[in-house]
């Protein structure tokens, strides 16, 4: 009977033991799972107006030297080309049902993303604003936006283009009965960023002018922009807008302005596009040659890149041209999310500026690398 009980004793023992062990297995095993969790690096997902253009890859070389350093994990995405709105959205949703630790948008189309901007912010998702952002974004939906200030960059092309020794000596010739124009081109009216850099290069022309020929300056062309002289005119700024953002349109309104506008001495064109119209109504350029072109008294200067701007930089046609940042674009994206993600306050807004390339500077190791194709 003895012999039973101690069997019996034993087994129990044993099944205790047994038992404790699993429980401390099954408890080591959740602290470590919850350790993970804790450990694991934080998710920001970035989506872009588009994604094959040079300009997107350089805001995404940025992006990962940023997520590198901070140590999180990104996605970077964006649609074939910025008319694929649907895309985008689609892009944007698939986003949040990974319920990442912050969203980086440049949005091709605010009221698109409206409804998904307030369910990111209802689930505590903070949203970065990058390159043009998210303009009229819903109240609180967009903690941040990284982008260039646009009105600075124009204001920039202004100085450039006024402090040329050229465009000075012309600008200093002109009178009343014999008034020059200054032509700025841009592919709309009514988009943000291109708005803001017409301004900008405008109301610092006119200052600038204004030190020469107090009053003596005007704005026509556009009603949003128009702008009368006090005095008799001296300097005319036209403000050139297309009919519509295609190619065909651009380039007929920059033949049209070359063609027909008396003593035009600058040319300003505030976006890629409108650089590549004005280059196509002058035979790529070599009508602006400063020695032997038809148009060789024009300063011009363009904004971004790409390869026909480059080229016209280089071969002088163009006096230079402004440039955004898209590397720093990306990398102070990825780098405000993260702050954010870590409780930090940032700006509301974070300029990642803009500089000023000629022929002489363009292969600078600090203009080169933001010169996409």
């Amino acid at each position: 009977m003895m012999k039973k009980i101690l069997v019996v004793l034993l087994s129990m023992t044993f099944f205790l033991a047994f038992t404790a062990g699993c429980s401390s297995t099954k408890s080591n095993e959740s602290k470590t799972n919850e350790s993970n969790t804790n450990n694991k690096k934080p998710y920001i997902a970035m989506i872009s107006k588009g994604f094959q253009h040079q300009f997107w890859q350089t805001v995404y070389a940025g992006a990962k030297d940023a997520a590198k350093k901070y140590n999180v994990d990104i996605t970077f995405e964006g649609p074939p080309s910025e008319s694929d709105i649907s895309t985008q959205v689609d892009m944007l949703k698939n986003a949040l049902s990974k319920h990442p630790a912050a969203i980086g948008l440049a949005a091709l189309d605010t009221e698109s993303v409206k409804s998904l901007l307030e369910e990111a912010k209802n689930d505590g998702i903070p949203v970065i604003g990058f390159d043009s952002g998210v303009p009229n974004a819903p109240a609180g939906s967009v903690v941040s936006t990284v982008a260039t200030n646009n009105y600075a960059a124009g204001q920039l092309a202004a100085e450039k283009m006024f402090n040329n020794s050229d465009f000075q000596k012309q600008l200093k010739a002109a009178t009343p009965d014999n008034p020059v124009t200054i032509a700025v081109q841009s592919q709309d009216a009514t988009s943000e960023s291109i708005v803001d850099r017409t301004r900008g290069f405008i109301d610092e022309m006119v200052k600038e002018v204004n030190g020469v020929f107090p009053g003596a300056v005007e704005v026509v062309g556009h009603d949003l922009f128009k702008k009368p002289a006090s005095k008799p005119v001296v300097v005319s700024i036209k403000v050139v807008v297309p009919p519509s953002t295609s190619m065909t349109d651009a380039q007929s309104a920059a033949y049209t302005t070359l063609t027909t506008t008396k003593n035009l001495i600058g040319y300003f064109m505030s976006n890629e596009l409108s650089a590549n119209a004005v280059l196509a109504a002058t035979s790529d350029g070599t009508d602006l040659d400063r020695e032997h072109g038809k148009y060789k008294n024009i300063i011009a200067i363009g904004f971004d890149a790409g390869k026909a701007q480059k080229n016209a930089v280089r071969k002088q046609y163009f006096y230079g041209s402004i440039t955004q940042d898209p590397y720093n674009i990306g990398y102070k994206a990825v780098e405000t999310a993260y702050k954010v993600i870590k409780g930090e306050k940032v700006p509301k807004v974070i300029d990642t500026g803009a500089k000023f390339y000629t022929h002489e500077n363009m292969d600078n190791k600090d203009i080169a690398p933001l010169l996409y194709d």
